[in-house]
């Protein structure tokens, strides 16, 4: 790690984080994550906030990462009580790209319901990563109690990061294979088939699912005549 050679270069670099151009902005963020300067860390969080090429946010994140967490964990800590959905999502993701366990409380079950889907998303894998042993199956509770949710690419990212938990998973998916939700129901046979079949793909799992609701218990063996 070293400081960026001079105030004019810092400030010209941390300047170009706002250029019009989005490859300018790329080249800073790779520039200030090269440097790896700590003193970059309050420009990097405000950036991720309000970005939005992905490639350039992509970029920020990884020049995050390249800084002490003791640095830039707190001060993500705190970008999760933002309004803004764009920067609670990105701190999110960069928490779980930095993958210290301290961050672990501030995973928040608001932040595991949050209604913005990005947002929850973004909890939903950081908290697959950084929870502790011990708290893997109230986590999976709270995953599972969202079954249902969202568009194909919700519940796809809903899926992951329960299959991710492993058999602590089980239980939760039990309750959801009870919802009087047809929704509810498909999303958990789909899920529990990805936990025994991981190379199974998610659309397949989620038809198959929806065909054995919609068939009814007792019902299953006749749909393959």
């Amino acid at each position: 790690m070293v400081t960026i050679n001079s105030t004019h270069q810092k400030t010209r670099l941390l300047g170009a984080l706002g250029a019009a151009d989005s490859s300018t902005r790329l080249k800073a963020a790779l520039a200030i994550g090269t440097h790896a300067d700590p003193g970059a860390v309050e420009a990097l969080v405000a950036r991720c906030a309000i970005e939005q090429d992905f490639f350039v946010r992509d970029m920020l994140t990884w020049a995050l990462t390249r800084l002490p967490s003791e640095i830039t964990v707190p001060r993500l800590r705190e970008e999760l009580r933002s309004e803004g959905a764009q920067a609670r999502s990105q701190a999110l993701h960069t928490l779980s790209k930095i993958g210290d366990p301290g961050a672990w409380p501030a995973i928040t079950r608001s932040l595991l319901h949050d209604a913005d889907d990005e947002v929850a998303r973004s909890a939903w894998r950081a908290a697959v990563l950084l929870a502790p042993v011990a708290e893997r199956e109230g986590l999976a509770a709270d995953l599972a109690a969202q079954l249902g949710r969202g568009d194909r690419n919700v519940r796809l990212s809903l899926s992951r990061a329960l299959v991710a938990l492993g058999d602590v998973i089980e239980p939760a998916l039990r309750k959801g294979l009870a919802s009087d939700d047809a929704a509810v129901r498909a999303h958990a046979r789909a899920t529990e088939r990805l936990l025994h079949d991981q190379d199974a793909g998610f659309d397949e799992a989620a038809d198959e699912a929806k065909r054995i609701v919609a068939l009814g218990p007792g019902r299953v063996e006749g749909a393959a005549c």
